[in-house]
Parts: C-alpha cells; sequence; structure tokens
C-alpha cells in the first residue's frame, strides 16, 4: 500500500509539473508528500477525544513560475495561536473544522530569508459547500548572530476567507544554539480574526533536544493570553513532546503529557495527554 500511494503522489506531481513546468520533470527530485495522521487527546474530567487529519502538497520543481498546489486540512486560520496546538484545538471543535480543507496553488520567491523578506502568495478554495475562495499571504525572515549562537526567526501570514472575512497571524522566534543538539527557543506569537474580533497571544519557552538520529525531545513553558475587552490570561501550562521516528522517515509518533492551570478551572492544575500517529506517503519513496 505504502508504495502505491506513494506512487500516485509521485506521479500525481510530476503530472502537474510537466503541464506547468519544463521538459525535464521526469528527472530531478521531487518533495510532494500526502501525511495522514491520527491523534488521540485525553483531558482529566473531559476523556478522550479522536480525530484523523490530511495535508497533501505537490510540488513542482520545473516550474518557471514556482508554482506548487497545496491541499490541507484545518488551516492555521480556523485555529488557535499556539502552533503546537493547532491540531488540538481543531479536535475541540469538530463542527467548526470538519469542512476546512482548503486546496490551493502557491507561488514563492527566490529570496533567501537570511538576506530579505521570502514572501509566498496562495490562493485557492476552502472544500465546503458552497465553494468558499480565500487568499494568503505570508513572510518569513532570518537574522544571524556573526560568530555567535543567537539567531531571531519571523513568520507572519495575511488571510482572507470570503466565509470568515481577514485574519492574521505574526510569530517571532528567538533562538540559541547551545549545543550541536540542542536548542533553546522563545517565541511570541499573535493572531486576530475578524469573524472573532479579539487577538490571541502565545509566549513559549522551550528547550529542544536531539537524543539520537530517530528521536527528539521538547520541554515547553507556554502561556495563551487573549484580549477581547481586557488582557487576560486563558491557560499556563507545562509540555513534554516526545517525537519518534519510528520507521524509516515515514511513520512518526508524539507523545506529549501537559500539566494544565486554565482561567476556567480557575487555574487548578489539570493533566492532558496527547498520542499522534503521522503517516507520510513521499513522492522520492519511489526512487529509494
Amino acid at each position: 500500500m505504502r508504495s502505491k500511494v506513494s506512487g500516485w503522489v509521485d506521479a500525481s506531481s510530476r503530472s502537474l509539473d510537466s503541464y506547468f513546468g519544463t521538459d525535464d520533470f521526469l528527472d530531478v527530485d521531487n518533495r510532494s508528500y500526502l501525511r495522514v495522521s491520527e491523534e488521540l487527546e485525553w483531558m482529566d474530567s473531559e476523556g478522550f477525544t479522536n480525530s484523523i487529519g490530511t495535508r497533501f502538497k505537490v510540488d513542482m520543481p520545473t516550474t518557471k513560475k514556482r508554482l506548487k498546489l497545496v491541499f490541507e486540512s484545518n488551516p492555521e486560520e480556523t485555529q488557535t495561536e499556539e502552533e503546537e496546538r493547532n491540531r488540538r484545538a481543531a479536535n475541540r471543535d469538530l463542527e467548526e473544522t470538519k469542512n476546512s480543507s482548503v486546496i490551493g496553488l502557491e507561488k514563492s520567491s527566490d529570496t533567501d530569508p537570511k538576506k530579505a523578506w521570502r514572501t509566498r502568495v496562495n490562493g485557492g478554495l476552502k472544500l465546503r459547500t458552497p465553494l468558499d475562495p480565500y487568499l494568503r499571504v505570508s513572510s518569513r525572515r532570518m537574522w544571524e548572530q556573526k560568530d555567535g549562537p543567537w539567531y531571531l526567526e519571523s513568520y507572519n501570514r495575511a488571510s482572507w476567507f470570503n466565509s470568515e472575512g481577514y485574519s492574521v497571524r505574526s510569530r517571532w522566534e528567538l533562538n540559541r544554539r547551545l549545543s550541536e543538539t540542542s536548542i533553546l527557543r522563545f517565541t511570541s506569537q499573535l493572531q486576530w480574526r475578524e469573524e472573532q474580533d479579539k487577538m490571541q497571544f502565545g509566549q513559549r519557552v522551550e528547550l529542544s533536544k536531539v537524543l539520537n538520529a530517530r528521536t527528539v525531545v521538547r520541554w515547553a513553558m507556554i502561556a495563551e493570553l487573549e484580549s477581547a475587552s481586557n488582557l487576560h490570561v486563558e491557560d499556563y501550562y507545562v509540555q513534554m513532546n516526545f517525537r519518534r521516528d519510528i520507521h524509516d522517515e515515514v511513520l512518526f509518533l508524539d507523545f506529549v503529557p501537559e500539566l494544565h492551570f486554565a482561567e476556567e478551572d480557575e487555574y487548578d492544575p489539570r493533566w492532558a495527554v496527547i498520542l499522534r500517529l503521522e503517516f507520510y506517503f513521499r513522492a522520492d519513496f519511489v526512487k529509494e
């Protein structure tokens, strides 16, 4: 099955590349992939929730205009501000996100983000009835300390969906390399959605360590804030994310225990555990 689906991903992406690009479409590496994920979450006093997500990204490397076809479920604009909890936020409101898959074309610049802003423009349709057009513009920039361990990254996105209006998301990451296998990261993130008419903020401190070639562990402290009429903290929590490559960079396992101190619980402690499997069908697997 893996070989057949990966072959379909490869054939589909190269067929599109041949239409938009050059005659070299069969000879170049193709990084298209289909990711299927299943997530099981347990929250103290709430029990279990389960969901399946997909993301299909088509790479067209010979296309002169650098077009890419993107298919994704639960796009950022439908979710909360803390990216590490994107899929979890979607799980808690399935009615809102169950028809939020989008398909579109993306054009990106050739700019090196270490020298100037790298921009991407993406437009397409949300797959629902009636079809919902959208447009997204994103940018990325990186600044590095000369001969030093610090570097700063910025990710920004402005979006418009016909059914939901405008949204803006900005994330800034200050990173320090502690060693060849460890990074300390400070993240500030904000999001505004016209539909909700409120600002959401996230602050995160994270230590990431590569244990071996197949295993990464991250420890984090996170605060989520919201501003409608007044700024207040919705949730404090600590988190450990253990990620393991189970098989050949194709099957990944995430085990994520968390301890929350949420406003809705009057900041009393509450445990949560996430177990997630991700299966990648990659076009380049066909050549391996």
